[in-house]
């Protein structure tokens, strides 16, 4: 009874969850495609980078950045899988319900056919109106048969329509065993995959111990020179926001006194809005997940926030933006529309910074060769700002993008969509 129950519970939903279960599909092929992508060109640029002088460290990180894309694209074909398998049993009770209501249907047309056969003659039809005690019982008789008939129509027709929908039912289930069986065949090539990466990190590790200290000593540098490269930037930044203030203070009129209040009051670290100021900012916020990268193409090779090393114990790392790897000679662009606020020479080379305000929100583009704006000018939407810069020893080309509102760091991971 239990069974039965639930079996009538299923047939219900069925329509309405294959109607989701496709919205999800599409949204996990979509996913699929992106990360493909991505997997794609980080190989295009390893490959490109072998003939370069790169450091076992970098290897690793790449080698990282490999595993954790291959492990998310087998989740999503994985849920893949578990949506098909469910349509799969929605569309089997479909056939089951189809196939029962088709005999119950034929067994009565059979019925009424054989009926229709015993009195197929016309005078038989004709004695049946005659016969009538009187003219209302002889009109409802007639249309008794006319209804009869349109009835057998019906029915006729409905066998045909169940028919045609168990053919079509039918063909789907074929097709979604098959995709299912594809989808299975891709996870244990991604597992195979997966597996020949994790195998390869683990070849790079071993690699690394025999000068383990070298390597911590590399680590101890560069996570010094982040962080200077941080306070640097958050200096930046706050100078930026109370410059930023005051040119507010200027810009606004008597109308608005307590906006001029506002701004020549504010601390460093906050940005007063005007109310166009305002609308910059939700339109920002509301978008969300849904910002373009900052360049065309590329993986992020250094996720934002601290975490351990991948191979160093008790060695955390710090990221107060994502690092993501292009390839040399990358456009980078806004990936909203705002105004420059300042740009930025990083020490010790030619590479600039660009800090770009969004009402109280800044996106900042760290490591460009070039760049095409000056501070105070107006960008658009996805408007190049400038060039990537390449290392010279490794070949390496790599952004790191930053997003903060006033002076709090935010995931820009959580900001950008697809590419």
């Amino acid at each position: 009874m239990k069974r039965l129950v639930l079996t009538i519970f299923f047939i219900g939903i069925s329509t309405l969850g294959m109607a989701q279960g496709g919205d999800q599909q599409r949204q996990l092929e979509q996913r699929k495609a992106e990360i493909q992508k991505e997997i794609r060109e980080l190989n295009a640029l390893i490959k490109g980078e072998n003939s370069k002088e790169k450091t076992v460290l970098n290897k690793i990180a790449d080698s990282k950045t490999k595993i954790q894309l291959s492990e998310k694209l087998i989740a999503t074909t994985n849920k893949q899988t578990r949506l098909i398998t469910d349509d799969i049993y929605l569309n089997q009770l479909k056939i089951n319900k189809l196939r029962r209501e088709l005999v119950v249907l034929k067994e009565d047309y059979a019925d009424m056919l054989v009926q229709a056969y015993k009195s197929r003659g016309d005078q038989s039809r004709i004695m049946f109106i005659l016969s009538s005690e009187n003219f209302l019982q002889a009109y409802k008789r007639l249309q008794y048969m006319k209804q009869y008939a349109s009835f057998r129509k019906i029915q006729g027709d409905e066998i045909k329509g169940k028919m045609t929908d168990l053919d079509a039912t039918l063909s789907k289930l074929e097709t979604q065993k098959k995709d299912k069986q594809k989808l299975l065949a891709e996870s244990e090539q991604e597992k195979d995959n997966l597996e020949k990466d994790r195998r390869e990190q683990e070849d790079l590790v071993k690699s690394i111990q025999k000068d383990k200290k070298q390597y911590a000593a590399d680590i101890n540098k560069k996570k010094k020179e982040a962080k200077e490269i941080e306070r640097k930037i958050d200096r930046m930044v706050r100078d930026a926001i109370a410059a930023a203030n005051k040119k507010t203070a200027k810009k606004t009129t008597t109308e608005s006194k307590a906006t001029t209040n506002a701004a020549a009051a504010a601390p460093e670290n906050k940005i007063v809005l005007t109310k166009e100021g305002k609308i910059v900012s939700d339109n920002f916020k509301n978008n969300k997940g849904r910002l373009p990268w900052p360049v065309a193409k590329g993986f992020i090779s250094d996720k934002f926030g601290t975490h351990n090393h991948p191979t160093i114990k008790n060695m955390p790392i710090h990221n107060s933006g994502v690092d993501i790897t292009t390839d040399p000679g990358s456009t980078v662009r806004a990936v909203f529309g705002g105004e420059v606020m300042t740009v930025q020479i990083i020490e010790g080379t030619r590479n600039k910074i660009v800090y770009i305000q969004h009402g109280d929100f800044i996106t900042i583009y760290y490591n460009l060769s070039s760049i095409n704006v000056s501070k105070g000018d107006k960008v658009a939407f996805k408007e190049n700002i400038g060039t990537v810069a390449t290392n010279p020893v490794t070949g390496e080309c790599v952004l790191k993008f930053l997003v903060l509102q006033n002076t709090t760091y935010l995931n820009p991971a959580s900001w950008i969509a697809g590419q």
